[in-house]
């Protein structure tokens, strides 16, 4: 090429990088804080914050409402949020890290390799199961099974997974996504076994501090300032500020409290492959292989209302693989007691972005689409007219099955035993003892590994009784029951837990009364 063509591709190029770093993203920018505005109104949210990275900068950083509803204090683009499930790609990251030190063999290294006493329900599993297995949720297990294991037990990390082995198949191995909490406990429990270190400090010591995040925990004990309470409704439908949520032991699924500003710092490592400001944290193979989908995730019926573009859907290593208009998504939510998040890159674009709230609402799903369709020129949509909506239609939903509910009980029954018949201990082999006491004419359910978790018993019919969960319990379940079974002689043999949720499978524990 001659001098002078040289000169103007240069320009050209100049020319090109100017326009491109020059751009005014204000219109866009006012049109997002305006909805995100309006949703948090809305929803009712407490508060919120967001932030948006486009072409390696971070372009938006915002806070919104307060921390707690009971104090004036205001939610900042540095207030720090529990970003739950969005931890689990720090610990594919960790585990990149690791292969690239050749500490560990690869993603296919067998599960039992570094972790000798783990079991699954089937030998054949337990003896197959690799690292990949674990961080894509193809292990056979239902959604959520076993997650009454880790949630607001004292059950260590260890114990946890020793009680996996009980955990029952829905599936054949490999043949379809079940998202897993437990095997992501395992995956934080094999950085450790391998590292030397406890997941947090290894998170600490090889993630965060490199990037810079340097108000970003790793356990709860070290908030200090500027954080935000999670919020729920009560079982009367206030609003309610809860208590932080202790989740140390289940390592690798959960437990990081970030701010909207610090993630940015993650977003950009990830756009950027594994590198961040010249440093490189894991190599950009295993930034790519993190990015491969492992397993398919089920899409509504084609083309679905609420995604008419939409073609695939899929879990890679870590994180939500699926499309958007034509291009790429990677992404993952984050939910636990009054927090819910989103983390979102469209890697085409350049784009990321990460919304925190402290509360339990649909409110990432909206913003999150508002957001792509905004910077992806799409046609307009009130995504959270629309959301509004369905939410209205599910509580009408839900009223019209409790009426059902009220209408199909059997009126003017009596338990067949004395309450003081029913009270004793009824133990599930998974989960440990559930126990059951006669208290001033009551009976009395404790979850024994959870001590939070004790229910006042009404009778409802029959040996069936309604619970009614203490305040101790900051899950806002809704109406349940647990009935009794009888034995040949009489005696109540076993214990079932009907308690309709979305997160936490009681029919698992069966429980059988272990003193009579």
């Amino acid at each position: 090429m001659k001098l002078n063509q040289l000169r103007s591709a240069f320009l050209l190029l100049f020319v090109f990088t100017a326009f491109v770093f020059a751009q005014d993203y204000s219109a866009k920018l006012a049109e997002i804080d305006a909805y995100a505005a309006k949703v948090r109104a809305d929803w009712n949210i407490p508060g919120m914050a967001i932030a948006v990275v486009k072409d390696d900068k971070v372009i938006f950083a915002k806070g919104y409402g307060v921390r707690d509803i009971n104090k004036p204090d205001k939610v900042d683009e540095n207030t720090l949020f529990a970003i739950a499930s969005n931890s689990k790609a720090f610990t594919t990251a960790s585990l990149a890290i690791l292969i690239d030190e050749k500490k560990i063999g690869g993603w296919d290294d067998k599960v039992t390799k570094y972790l000798p006493d783990f079991q699954m329900y089937d030998p054949y599993v337990t003896r197959e199961m690799t690292i990949r297995d674990l961080v894509s949720h193809r292990s056979g297990l239902a959604t959520f099974s076993g997650d009454l294991l880790w949630y607001d037990t004292t059950y260590s990390t260890d114990e946890m997974l020793r009680r996996v082995r009980y955990l029952k198949p829905v599936r054949g191995f490999r043949a379809g996504y079940g998202y897993q909490n437990l095997m992501f406990v395992a995956a934080g429990r094999i950085v450790e076994k391998v590292s030397g270190q406890k997941w947090g400090d290894f998170i600490k010591e090889r993630i965060l501090t490199p990037l810079g995040m340097t108000r970003t925990t790793t356990t709860v004990r070290d908030l200090k300032d500027n954080y935000a309470s999670p919020h729920n409704e009560s079982f009367g439908g206030r609003m309610r500020a809860l208590p932080l949520g202790n989740v140390d032991n289940p390592v690798g699924a959960v437990g990081l409290n970030s701010s909207v500003i610090e993630l940015t710092r993650w977003l950009r490592l990830q756009l950027n492959h594994g590198t961040f400001e010249g440093k490189k944290i894991y190599s950009d193979d295993r930034a790519n292989e993190m990015w491969q989908q492992n397993i398919f995730m089920n899409i509504a019926k084609f083309p679905p209302k609420e995604a008419p573009t939409q073609m695939f859907s899929g879990y890679g290593l870590g994180w939500v693989l699926n499309d958007y208009r034509g291009r790429k998504v990677v992404s993952h939510t984050g939910g636990l007691d009054g927090m819910i998040s989103q983390t979102a890159m469209m890697p085409a674009e350049n784009l990321g972005f990460v919304i925190l709230t402290n509360s339990e609402t649909n409110a990432i799903g909206i913003l999150r689409n508002k957001i792509f369709d905004v910077f992806t020129d799409a046609p307009a949509r009130d995504w959270n007219a629309e959301a509004l909506k369905r939410a209205a239609d599910g509580k009408a939903a839900e009223e019209k099955e409790r009426q059902k509910v009220d209408a199909a009980r059997v009126l003017n029954t009596k338990p067949s035993l004395d309450l003081k018949a029913y009270a004793g201990t009824y133990t599930s082999e998974m989960y440990g003892d559930v126990t059951i006491a006669e208290e001033n004419g009551r009976l009395v359910l404790r979850l024994v590994p959870a001590p939070n978790f004790v229910a006042d018993l009404e009778h409802w019919q029959n040996d069936t009784f309604q619970i009614h969960w203490r305040s101790s319990v900051n899950y806002n379940f809704p109406r349940g029951f647990v009935t009794f079974t009888l034995d040949k002689d009489g005696k109540t043999d076993q214990l079932k837990i009907d308690q309709p949720n979305n997160d936490f499978w009681f029919y698992e524990l069966e429980l059988k009364r272990i003193n009579k």
